[in-house]
């Protein structure tokens, strides 16, 4: 093949795709009735980058309240359970009220709040550890949070405990494990 016989044909697929383009973009739209919905976007899941996790003390004996906040510049999703760790210790806080995996959408500078009870106030039971640590997905590493910052310096006694899903607000969260750890 010539080389003007190369180049005449990349010029014509160009004008065939500019035509075609125009075209659908003249074309008139279909009525909203007529329409297709668009399909929901699943948010992506949030980079840990992106997040702050915190921590503090709750409302309670045993309890402390966490957030995640989103810095990040588009909407991300974490797990809808926060993962719940204690320094130590084998497995993780269990949601209450009881509740699988799933998707918890945060927009940007949008903060999601749970609460956590360690152990049930007045237990003697259970050990008394130096942290524990919270991450918004499973798969994050997670932030450590020393027992000081959570208002016990002499150590976080767990004994079966529970977290919430996350909520849009600390009295949410807070309500929440009031009515779950009954």
């Amino acid at each position: 093949m010539r080389l003007c016989t190369v180049l005449t044909a990349a010029v014509s697929v160009a004008a065939a795709v500019s035509v075609a383009a125009a075209a659908a973009l003249t074309a008139p739209a279909a009525s909203a009735a007529t329409a297709a919905p668009a399909p929901a976007r699943a948010a992506t899941p949030c980079q840990e980058r992106d997040l702050r996790v915190s921590a503090g003390p709750g409302p309670g004996q045993n309890t402390a309240r966490i957030s995640v906040v989103n810095e990040g510049g588009r909407a991300c999703a974490v797990d809808r359970v926060p993962t719940v760790t204690f320094r130590g210790l084998d497995g993780s806080a269990q949601p209450v009220p009881p509740a699988t995996s799933g998707p918890y959408v945060l927009s940007p500078g949008e903060h999601g709040y749970a609460a956590v009870r360690t152990a049930a106030p007045g237990t003697a039971e259970g050990h008394v550890v130096p942290s524990l640590s919270v991450a918004a997905d499973p798969a994050h590493y997670g932030v450590t949070f020393g027992a000081t910052a959570l208002g016990v310096p002499d150590g976080i006694r767990v004994w079966e405990p529970v977290t919430t899903l996350w909520h849009t607000s600390r009295g949410a969260a807070d309500r929440a494990l009031e009515a779950g750890t009954h």
